[in-house]
């Protein structure tokens, strides 16, 4: 069945770096739209970034443009989410996400991983 397992959040101050990996099977992951939403405490979940099957990426947060990179390994089956500088605002759970191009309407979820910044 799919999967969509996330890992490498945690605690990191101010300033610092986090590259997040999210491992898909059960499906052609190459043939999937890979994205990235995150969830803040008390907030709605928003949608971070996506990356298309041809590698193109949207960063839909405009503060978050030049800090945050998506990027995919379909040899590996694993999109990541490169997090830079980051701040106090960017502490939530990070969720990937695969939807089909032709099925934007059906999409797997993981089941997150929390990352908090904190000093």
């Amino acid at each position: 069945q799919v999967q969509l397992v996330e890992s490498g959040g945690g605690l990191v101050q101010p300033g610092g770096s986090l590259k997040l990996s999210c491992a898909a099977s059960g499906f052609i992951f190459s043939n999937y739209v890979m994205t990235w939403y995150r969830q803040a405490p008390g907030k709605e979940r928003e949608l971070v970034a996506a990356i298309t099957t041809a590698g193109g990426r949207i960063n839909y947060i405009e503060s978050l443009k030049g800090r945050f990179t998506v990027s995919r390994d379909n040899a590996k089956n694993t999109v990541y989410l490169q997090m830079n500088s980051l701040k106090p605002e960017d502490t939530a759970v990070y969720y990937c996400n695969a939807y089909h191009p032709s099925m934007p309407h059906n999409k797997y979820w993981g089941q997150g991983t929390q990352v908090t910044v904190s000093s």
